[in-house]
């Protein structure tokens, strides 16, 4: 080959750098500021020590198949209902990881004739799996109730039969901001419509015993949750949780869930010791709420910026080369601190996403807070 075929790709990759968006692999280095081990689980000898105990048991690493075929492992079914007592569901199903879940969620529930209206700054992977799936879908103002209202209205007005269902996260990632679930529950339950949360950064961190900000609503049979295990649980995986009768259809209609080779058994015990964790050592969340309180006051004394109030605390920069070079200054000072640009984020609003994390004390949130006052001063002086 002379080369030719590889030429688009190379002029895309080229086309990145031009624009500051060429993204590369680095190694981990400094202060966890960027993480999603919210409560320092990841390395946490519990967690550690249950997967141990688990592999001296003659539990095996892999699935060897898809869950409907010899890959069910007892270690998933009692995780699966562990997750459904805890979580206040009918049902529980373990898949791979956060993204398949909510591309097989949007993929397999929503069905041909329905609406589902998606909020714009929902996950990728539930954007993926809107445009991959059989419903018609329209995209919806972030966290604007009325304008998920009004595209419900205008479908029924233009003829729509089928179910509608409303599709977000109640805990944003890249903006720290929380969905208002009152309102939007009480919107479902006036069009009788089906809710998918996706609590992929709130559940360990808020409610009780850390289930997630949707807790007031466990057990409803229009909602749908999902709960990362490689967050705040410090695994990898994720756990649908809701009624039973949709479980059961993702079982026989989801083809992620059908075809994909199961989640490794070790993984199911992490998850389920995780879980365990978060009923037993409340002061995590504590902890890690008072890190919450710390470093909002002095993001706001110090750099002037808004408090989001969660551990996801974004700095909109705006300028891709700016984000960039304020995000290396911060590296090289110890902390890491990651760069986040488009497509990520909207256009004109790269950021620094700032995660706060068991795995640095209040000491660390100070001296991080002082260097970034520093770094964003020397950038507004350019």
């Amino acid at each position: 080959m002379n080369g030719a075929p590889l030429a688009r790709y190379e002029a895309t990759l080229q086309g990145l750098a031009r624009k500051d968006r060429l993204r590369t692999l680095s190694p981990r280095a400094g202060l966890d500021f960027s993480s999603n081990d919210y409560l320092g689980l990841a390395d946490c000898k519990r967690l550690g020590d249950a997967v141990i105990a688990a592999i001296a048991r003659g539990t095996p690493v892999g699935a060897m198949g898809s869950r409907l075929l010899r890959g069910n492992a007892p270690e998933h079914e009692q995780l699966e209902a562990h997750a459904a007592a805890f979580f206040g569901a009918e049902r529980a199903l373990f898949f791979g990881g956060g993204y398949m879940a909510n591309f097989a969620l949007l993929t397999a529930l929503p069905q041909k004739g329905d609406l589902l209206v998606l909020d714009e700054l929902a996950h990728a992977s539930m954007h993926e799996g809107a445009r991959a799936g059989r419903a018609e879908f329209v995209l919806a103002p972030h966290n604007e109730v009325d304008a998920v209202e009004n595209a419900i209205k205008r479908w029924r007005a233009q003829g729509g039969m089928g179910c509608i269902w409303i599709a977000i996260e109640s805990l944003y990632s890249m903006d720290g901001g929380c969905a208002p679930l009152e309102s939007l529950v009480a919107l479902a339950d006036r069009h009788e419509a089906f809710i998918i949360v996706d609590e992929a950064h709130a559940t360990g961190v808020w409610g009780l015993d850390g289930r997630g900000l949707a807790v007031a609503f466990e057990g409803r049979d229009n909602i749908v949750a999902l709960h990362t295990c490689g967050k705040a649980l410090g695994g990898s995986g994720a756990l649908v949780t809701g009624p039973r009768t949709l479980c059961d259809y993702l079982v026989n209609r989801s083809r992620p869930f059908i075809y994909a080779t199961a989640p490794s058994p070790l993984m199911a015990v992490a998850a389920r010791e995780a879980l365990a964790i978060l009923a037993d050592e409340p002061m995590r969340r504590v902890q890690l709420h008072e890190r919450i309180a710390v470093a909002g006051r002095q993001l706001a004394e110090r750099c002037g910026i808004k408090p989001s109030g969660t551990q996801i605390q974004p700095v909109v920069i705006g300028d891709n080369r700016r984000t960039m070079a304020v995000a290396a200054q911060l590296q090289a000072r110890g902390f890491d601190i990651r760069g986040i640009r488009p497509p990520t984020v909207p256009e004109g609003t790269s950021r620094l996403r700032i995660s706060l994390t068991l795995n640095v004390d209040e000491a660390a949130i100070f001296a991080m807070i002082d260097a970034l006052a520093e770094a964003l001063a020397q950038d507004d002086q350019r």
